[in-house]
């Protein structure tokens, strides 16, 4: 099925939905941060997830993850 729109596309917001979703998983997988927030941007063009982690010695650190789907081929 060819894509209609891109900004955002359905992909990229249900994918962006999913790893939302799998967060207490990933939150097992990273043993020296605490996922502490999620600050959603999924009906941006680009759905963007910022993560904000907390170390064992009270810092904070922040992951950006951008979906983008190509356009079809």
């Amino acid at each position: 099925m060819k894509t209609i729109t891109y900004n955002p596309s359905t992909l990229e917001t249900e994918f962006a939905e999913a790893i939302i979703s799998l967060t207490e998983n990933l939150q097992g997988k990273i043993k020296s941060n605490k996922i502490i927030s999620i600050e959603n941007k999924i009906t941006e063009d680009n759905p963007i997830l910022v993560f904000k982690l907390q170390d064992n010695e009270g810092d904070e650190h922040e992951i950006v993850l951008k979906v983008i789907q190509r356009i079809d081929k």
